[in-house]
């Protein structure tokens, strides 16, 4: 390989460690849309997938093999992503399309929604548009049916351009204010609740980056230093998570 193609491949590495770092570091953001997608009467969502490495040592090879593949149908508790493998992989033998799979949030390398066909997340793929002439990016696009818009301005929140404060508040948390509220006051044993997981509604909320609900919780009686059957606290997701409009209420 020549020097310039070294560097090429080297920046091209670069890129797309910087590209896996920040989709798990936004990742919150596709989960708390998962979490209202699933509440929705009408289905918004055109995919929502994540993107793992998967990996199989070989014998005779000092390094595994690697194949980077989609997952769909995603659940999350706040510390584990579980999936379906939507593809047959091209080099491994030890997974196979229709997998359940489970990662950390550590260990993704992507996730990617479309709503109303726009994207959000897909910095994997950002980065190798941002290596095409236009018109392969368009041909790329057309071939998904997507709009991945600019690849220098990555959106993670649907209509975040136009409003701002989606960043922080789902528009559909403050939609939901007084129904969520109705709700709770009419089922009290909900609040206080927990699983089989020790998981309860107020860690299930904040999971979700959901304050107004995690507010309504604690007025009525919330245990804030509950914690799961990891020992996990409402604030430890939050934390973890980076909600940071959260951490405040819950510290």
């Amino acid at each position: 390989m020549s020097q310039d193609k070294n560097i090429i491949f080297t920046e091209q590495n670069q890129k797309m460690k910087a590209a896996y770092l920040k989709a798990q570091e936004t990742f919150n953001y596709f989960w708390r849309e998962i979490y209202w997608e699933a509440k929705r009467v009408v289905p918004a969502h055109d995919l929502a997938l994540v993107k793992i490495p998967f990996l199989q040592k070989v014998e005779g090879r000092e390094q595994p093999l690697v194949e980077h593949m989609w997952i769909s149908e995603i659940a999350f508790d706040g510390e584990y992503i579980t999936g379906v493998l939507m593809n047959s992989p091209n080099l491994l033998t030890n997974i196979a399309e229709g997998d359940t799979v489970n990662r950390k949030v550590s260990e993704i390398s992507d996730w990617m929604l479309a709503i109303d066909r726009k994207t959000y997340g897909g910095y994997t793929i950002q980065v190798l548009r941002s290596n095409m002439t236009e018109e392969a990016r368009k041909q790329h696009d057309e071939a998904w049916g997507l709009d991945f818009g600019d690849f220098n301005n990555i959106l993670v929140a649907y209509q975040q351009e136009e409003h701002e404060e989606n960043l922080i508040e789902h528009p559909m948390s403050k939609v939901m204010e007084q129904p969520a509220r109705d709700y709770f006051e009419a089922n009290l044993d909900v609040v206080k609740a927990a699983d089989e997981n020790g998981v309860t509604r107020l860690h299930t909320e904040t999971i979700a980056g959901n304050k107004i609900a995690v507010e309504i919780l604690l007025e009525l009686g919330a245990d804030k230093k509950a914690k799961s059957n990891t020992g996990k606290t409402a604030l430890d997701y939050a934390t973890a998570l980076n909600w940071e409009h959260i951490i405040p209420v819950l510290d």
